[in-house]
């Protein structure tokens, strides 16, 4: 772990790249940026749905035979590998620059599904699946970081938004590939699961040749001493915006700053917890809740349909359909509301109403009222404002601390959240469901809301207005140098 200190000889830079990113139209180029970086997510979403989806077919393959504590286990797995990823890969992110742990943490991702589908056995399903999670935890770094930093202040929520939102495309298509693959009159039911795993990797494969367009982040660039080469991907797509009709506004304000090869790990600590505790504070109370809010849920969520209302197994993707589509349009929906309305008030808003809703609808589960239509009909209306607010986590997080760190800082929010809330949500719920008891998962339904409702309330003291604000006025840069 290095601790030296910076050199006090590196240049210092004026630059208005900053100001020229802001003040760019909407384009092309920011069409590119949210297709290759959203595919994440929909990977992420097609990995955390097939597993949620083939868990019947799990318990069910002759080969396998998981309890559903089993399944619990290796969800658990995806989780920590996610948790391990994302903090390896978000150290070498802000070292070594956004694009280049695009490919890694991608290659990695698709190695690891692939080899999911020769699993034979617990421990064998569960480290691939810890590989396969490690993957996508290092990409939510990266991109996560790429997106703030690309695109321009003013779009910045809403983008951040549908792009984690993104997910629940991942989790339709999931769906959809799950219901023809669990047919057990088209595949055997050790096979149709198998092949299911292939799809991510298939869909991670096309999209490796899209992000070789994807530009270095100028902003990393000009802190790590490359003022030039960000100028010149800067001047290349205001020129390809200019040469498609469109009009550049005035550049106005430049930023000095000192460039720095890397930043000790004592000053990531220092930055997160000294000099900004309340942003520390609330990153780490929206992640947590909302990973354990979707975890536990949506990891059971086959199980639940299975168990308590009879759903077969191949038949659990219809019901995966319509959850993704209130999930997709929460944040396209709502999103622009965090740019205009602002981030504070909707944070608040989506955190506490999420809780509400999931409480009522675990008492009218508890009570028998609800059978699978309509606990997917539930199930759809909570995560629709569930889903802008677990994306709104990562936009708070993400914008809330200085570029220099922001990658290791969205890792270690995310591990932390995760650890936290995540990792033994799926595991927990599993037993709950195995155990049979309405009166145990009501429990499990009403932590998690609690969780949310605390979320909101501490969002509400210490929630930050930036919207519409340039990146280096929400966090200064820590390589800022004063006249």
């Amino acid at each position: 772990m290095e601790t030296r200190t910076q050199p006090s000889a590196a240049p210092v830079v004026e630059t208005d790249v900053p100001a020229r990113l802001d003040r760019l139209p909407w384009s092309r180029f920011h069409w590119l940026v949210v297709i290759a970086l959203g595919i994440t997510w929909i990977l992420d979403g097609l990995e955390v749905t097939l597993a949620g989806s083939v868990a019947g077919a799990l318990r069910e393959s002759p080969a396998l035979r998981f309890s559903a504590a089993d399944v619990g286990l290796a969800n658990s797995a995806y989780l920590a590998g996610a948790v391990v990823g994302s903090l390896l890969f978000g150290w070498l992110t802000d070292r070594l620059g956004r694009k280049r742990l695009f490919s890694l943490t991608l290659l990695l991702y698709l190695a690891a599904t692939a080899g999911t589908a020769f699993a034979w056995d617990l421990p064998s399903f569960a480290l691939l699946r810890f590989l396969t999670g490690a993957g996508i935890g290092g990409e939510y770094s990266a991109i996560n970081s790429a997106i703030q930093e690309l695109i321009p202040a003013r779009r910045r929520g809403w983008t951040d938004l549908v792009i984690n939102g993104s997910f629940w495309v991942g989790a339709a298509l999931a769906g959809g590939v799950s219901i023809v693959l669990l047919d057990p009159r088209l595949f055997d039911p050790d096979l149709g699961w198998r092949i299911a795993f292939f799809s991510g990797a298939a869909i991670g494969l096309a999209i490796l040749l899209l992000r070789r367009f994807l530009p270095e982040s100028p902003r990393w660039l000009i802190i790590h001493g490359r003022p030039a080469e960000a100028d010149r991907i800067v001047a290349g797509i205001e020129a390809r915006i200019v040469g498609s009709g469109q009009a550049l506004a005035p550049v106005t304000g430049k930023a000095r700053l000192r460039g720095r090869r890397f930043t000790p790990l004592g000053e990531v600590f220092r930055t997160i917890v000294c000099r900004y505790p309340d942003r520390a504070l609330l990153g780490l109370a929206l992640m947590a809740a909302q990973a354990f809010f979707y975890n536990a849920i949506f990891f059971t969520y086959a199980m639940m349909l299975t168990d308590f209302h009879g759903v077969a197994a191949d038949r659990v993707g219809w019901y995966v359909l319509p959850f993704a589509l209130g999930n997709v349009l929460g944040p396209l929906l709502l999103g622009r509301l965090f740019d205009t309305v602002g981030r504070r008030l909707m944070i608040v808003s989506t955190y506490a109403l999420s809780g509400l809703l999931l409480a009522a609808t675990g008492l009218l589960f508890r009570q028998g009222l609800l059978d699978a239509t309509t606990q997917t009909l539930c199930w759809s209306v909570t995560f629709f404002f569930a889903s802008a607010a677990a994306s709104s986590a990562y936009l708070t997080v993400a914008e809330s601390f200085p570029i220099e760190i922001r990658a290791l800082t969205i890792a270690i929010f995310y591990a932390l959240g995760t650890g936290l809330g995540g990792v033994l949500a799926p595991w927990l719920f599993g037993l709950l469901i195995e155990s049979g008891s309405r009166d145990q998962v009501l429990g499990g339904y009403l932590l998690a809301a609690a969780l949310m409702g605390g979320a909101a309330l501490l969002a509400w003291r210490l929630g930050l207005a930036s919207e519409r604000q340039p990146l280096e006025s929400v966090a200064r840069p820590l390589s800022w140098h004063e006249d």
